[in-house]
């Protein structure tokens, strides 16, 4: 799926199409809700000024904006919290946002997305809400395309065993 490229006049409808996809591959880095849509305008911005001249699909890049831009973050965050000695909840907010009677799957996913290994977390997060191809996701992690493809298999295989135990052992 190709994004088309933003334009001077046209960025807003843009944002609209893929500001909330980008916000959830940002919660895959971020601490909270607010520090997510702080980094996708961060990397808004820096895609705006730096790369929309590129040519190509937009969205990869912008992906890989938001990414840079969100381990930035956490890179100065930690700094300072060392610094500080403090201790912040890393699960203290929800990833999602469900309806009423989706909220118990919703957190019992969200709590498994977390309990995934991170590199396995990474690819389903820029596979499902990013939208991105294995050869794509590869390019972002800087791993071939077989290996963002095994460890999306594997997640997969860890939430079904985790969202489903009675399914997976009986």
């Amino acid at each position: 799926m190709s994004a088309p490229l933003p334009t001077a006049s046209d960025w807003r409808p843009w944002f609209e199409t893929y500001g909330a996809r980008l916000l959830l591959v940002a919660r895959q880095w971020t601490r909270s809700g607010s520090d997510a849509e702080d980094v996708v305008q961060e990397a808004f911005v820096r895609f705006w000024r730096q790369q929309r001249h590129l040519g190509g699909d937009p969205l990869p890049l912008m992906i890989t904006s938001v990414r840079r831009a969100a381990l930035d973050l956490l890179r100065s965050r930690d700094r300072r919290e060392q610094r500080e000695q403090a201790h912040v909840d890393l699960n203290a907010e929800l990833w999602f946002q469900p309806a009423i009677e989706e909220n118990e799957r919703a957190t019992q996913l969200e709590e498994a997305v977390t309990k995934l290994p991170s590199e396995q977390r990474e690819v389903v997060v820029l596979k499902i809400w990013g939208g991105l191809t294995f050869a794509q996701i590869a390019e972002q992690l800087e791993m071939s395309a077989n290996t963002a493809a095994s460890r999306y298999r594997y997640a997969l295989t860890a939430l079904r065993q985790t969202l489903n135990p009675v399914e997976n052992h009986g």
